[in-house]
């Protein structure tokens, strides 16, 4: 099929940062776009490149609706308790320091597909959403509506990634700059592309790790404890947030395809109703599936994202209403 066949009767923008200003779908005006990259100061890797997205895709379809799909829209039901940082409240203000989590799109979507899959209303559903790929979060999703996220200012906050460290003590980054005398470029480089699966074993793609795990390198097998050590301890905070849990699901690609990981993550979560049937866990297959055993009170679930086809969803409802 050509675009002749089906021509677009819109076009969806994937916006990394949309700070607090953008809550919904938004139709891009020049106002917007202005609001983009004035928000680049808090996505410098993102917005700029979506921004140069946004003016390609207008001038080649300048008659179509734009519609900007906001990473960070999902997460602005967060209460205050979960998206202030204990800092100088005047200094935060001045310069929009708080939470605002990443990843929204996919967590919107695959909690509304894990909720159209158990056939269960959304509203009535708390859950806890893995999003583990290269770049990787967490959300409790209360009733359709996010109210925990690793992710903060930027995506670098949470859990360890492939190349991100995640949470770490400020002050090692104070340490660092007086004993090694790195600059904060230098630390930027470090805690975002030199961290994480990466800087304790030397690759930073989860099968690869894997690999180095089964033919007993130590590095790898440190890094695979500490990267499940931080999953169980977001997955226990956020069972605490919600007040239990009925559904956990995981998604992308580490947690579509990694049975390991998976097992891990959940091991020690029985007291919270937690059965996870290995032979389902281990199998190999495609599309959403219960790994659960049957009669777990709590319900597992791998869902593949689609982040893609959210964004022409919330693109098509921007134009519809237009």
């Amino acid at each position: 099929p050509s675009l002749d066949d089906f021509p677009p009767v819109a076009v969806g923008h994937r916006v990394v940062h949309g700070g607090a200003r953008f809550f919904e779908p938004t139709l891009i005006t020049n106002l917007v776009e202005i609001n983009i990259d004035e928000l680049s100061v808090l996505a410098p890797l993102h917005n700029p490149g979506a921004l140069q997205g946004v003016r390609a895709a207008k001038a080649a379809f300048p008659d179509l609706a734009h519609v900007a799909v906001f990473d960070t829209a999902f997460h602005q039901t967060l209460p205050p308790a979960a998206y202030t940082y204990a800092i100088d409240k005047d200094l935060a203000e001045a310069h929009r320091i708080r939470r605002y989590g990443f990843h929204g799109t996919s967590h919107k979507y695959v909690s509304r597909a894990a909720a159209d899959f158990l056939g269960r209303p959304l509203e009535e559903l708390k859950q806890i959403v893995f999003h583990l790929g290269n770049g990787a979060s967490v959300a409790a999703v209360d009733g359709g509506r996010s109210v925990e996220t690793s992710m903060g200012l930027t995506p670098l906050e949470g859990l360890v990634m492939g190349t991100r460290s995640g949470d770490i003590d400020p002050a090692v980054l104070f340490h660092l700059a007086r004993r090694a005398r790195m600059s904060i470029d230098d630390l930027d480089d470090l805690l975002n592309k030199r961290s994480g699966v990466l800087g304790l074993a030397g690759v930073n793609d989860m099968r690869d790790l894997e690999e180095r795990v089964a033919a007993g390198d130590e590095d790898a097998r440190l890094a695979m404890d500490v990267y499940i050590h931080r999953l169980r301890a977001y997955a226990g905070s956020y069972i605490a947030q919600l007040g239990g849990v009925d559904v956990i699901v995981f998604t992308a690609g580490v947690g579509e395809n990694s049975p390991i990981v998976r097992a891990g993550a959940l091991e020690t979560l029985g007291f919270a109703g937690v059965q996870l049937d290995p032979a389902r866990n281990e199998e190999r297959a495609r599309g959403i599936r219960v790994i659960s055993a049957d009669g777990s009170p709590v319900t597992v679930l791998v869902v593949p994202t689609n982040e893609e086809l959210e964004i022409a969803r919330q693109a098509l409802e921007v134009a519809a209403a237009l």
